[in-house]
């Protein structure tokens, strides 16, 4: 099989990532053999490495006079606008953490892009070993890069609502700076972190901008070059270092919406009806023993951590950032390995973005999972965003080889309430329709009644 190319891996000439029988490598030209073999020669990959901070490879030798090696796999790749505010913000001091470390060692990193980070066992990790050079006698190249990956939407979220979190997704190359400054509220100006990093940076930007034309934002090695401050780097990066550190830990957010409480206040189960969507989720779980479970629409993730006693991978989806803050805080603090929690709304997930529209996957993409979780989730698409059955039914089949689904109909308590207030045109919402509908994608292995209520559960195999 010949070797493909990953087609978001492009746009740095010291190399990029290919896969071939199904193994990912990255592939180092000789134009970034120095900043590689430096950082392997002086100790900084070692002490990367060894402090959790940079993913691992192996040397995978020599071709045509480039070097190969072989990360370590990320299980399961993710991206900034789909994170909650604390994983954004555990990536953003991570990212300081590791050119503190390359520093040690006489080396920097060149670029500082949220895409470098992924999460590894509940942990965020750098992962682009090509990102590090020497260090040089100037400003930090990087500085503007991170401000607009990570310090602008961190303050940006925790100055308003979690929904601009998606910003990233529409500025692949960061929030400009200009734009945070604009949607900063006046008393950031008092704040020494969003002052300096954000309003005063903005304002030699613009300067800049006015007396050289914008910055070149087309490269990993440009980006941060348009912004120098007044202090020489060269002398005191740790100052930056520390002021840039103080700024992230002092963003917050108060993760509270209506659907982070939804287990505590639930009309529709009684304990009896609780604990028999437990047990037969548990069960079917212990059968299947999947290598990687989605639990969409996971809400807090009450369920995400049954998949886990049965999954080495579970990610846990909802387009609620709250629910995602509350399940990632809560995993960091258990030490979850297992559970990657994401923001992703079903009903508009992550498209295809960037360069030809292929250098970040889609949801689907990045699959299929062995079994996805679609629990008290269908009457939200069907009935809250008017998606019928059959369209349902098709992007499951796609998102995985095996899904355990939960029919809600019209009688339940949760239904009911989503149709008040409204006309009810869902004719079709039925038993019979959505077997029918799901029918034509999967094959039933197995059917629940969640007595005392009219829910069913069904365990269905991708045809």
């Amino acid at each position: 099989m010949r070797p493909t190319r990953v087609p978001g891996s492009f746009r740095d000439p010291a190399g990029h990532l290919f896969v071939a029988d199904g193994t990912l490598y990255r592939r180092i030209e000789p134009a970034g053999r120095e900043g590689f073999d430096r950082l392997m020669d002086s100790g900084a990959y070692d002490a990367l490495v060894r402090d959790g901070l940079l993913l691992p490879h192996e040397d995978a030798g020599e071709d045509q006079g480039a070097r190969i090696i072989e990360p370590e796999p990320i299980q399961f790749i993710s991206y900034p606008y789909e994170w909650c505010f604390s994983q954004l913000r555990d990536a953003a001091l991570l990212t300081l953490r590791a050119q503190r470390t390359a520093m040690r060692f006489g080396m920097s990193l060149k670029d500082a892009s949220a895409y470098n980070v992924q999460f590894r066992r509940g942990r965020p990790v750098f992962i682009d070993t090509l990102s590090f050079e020497p260090l040089g006698s100037g400003p930090w190249v990087a500085y503007r890069q991170f401000c607009q990956h990570f310090y602008a939407p961190l303050l940006l979220w925790s100055n308003s609502d979690g929904q601009l979190g998606r910003l990233s997704q529409a500025f692949i190359d960061g929030v400009p700076l200009p734009l945070a400054s604009s949607l900063l509220p006046r008393a950031s100006f008092l704040r020494a972190g969003p002052l300096l990093h954000v309003h005063l940076h903005a304002k030699a930007e613009q300067r800049l901008a006015a007396r050289k034309g914008p910055p070149c934002a087309s490269g990993p090695a440009d980006a941060g070059r348009g912004f120098t401050p007044r202090h020489s780097v060269s002398r005191r990066m740790d100052a930056l270092l520390d002021s840039l550190a103080s700024a992230v830990s002092n963003t917050s957010w108060k993760a509270a919406s209506h659907w982070s409480g939804y287990y505590a206040d639930q009309p529709s189960y009684t304990d009896e009806g609780q604990a028999a969507k437990i047990a037969t989720v548990t069960q079917w779980l212990d059968r299947l023993r999947p290598g990687t479970v989605w639990d969409i629409g996971a809400n807090t993730g009450r369920y995400s951590r049954i998949a886990g006693q049965h999954a080495p991978l579970v990610v846990a989806l909802d387009g609620d950032p709250a629910c995602v803050e509350t399940m990632y805080c809560e995993a960091r603090a258990e030490k979850l390995e297992y559970l990657l929690p994401l923001v992703s709304d079903m009903s508009n997930p992550s498209p295809a973005i960037g360069w030809a529209n292929e250098e970040r996957f889609t949801l689907e993409q990045r699959g299929p999972a062995d079994v996805a979780l679609a629990l008290a989730l269908v009457h939200h698409l069907a009935i809250g965003n008017n998606v019928p059955f059959p369209a349902i039914a098709a992007y499951f089949s796609r998102l995985a080889r095996r899904l355990i689904v939960e029919f809600v109909p019209k009688d339940d308590a949760m239904v009911r309430g989503m149709l008040s207030g409204r006309r009810d045109v869902f004719d079709t919402y039925t038993p019979a329709h959505f077997e029918e509908a799901f029918a034509a994608h999967f094959r039933v292995e197995e059917r629940a009644p969640l007595a005392p209520s009219n829910r069913v559960l069904y365990l269905l195999d991708a045809r």
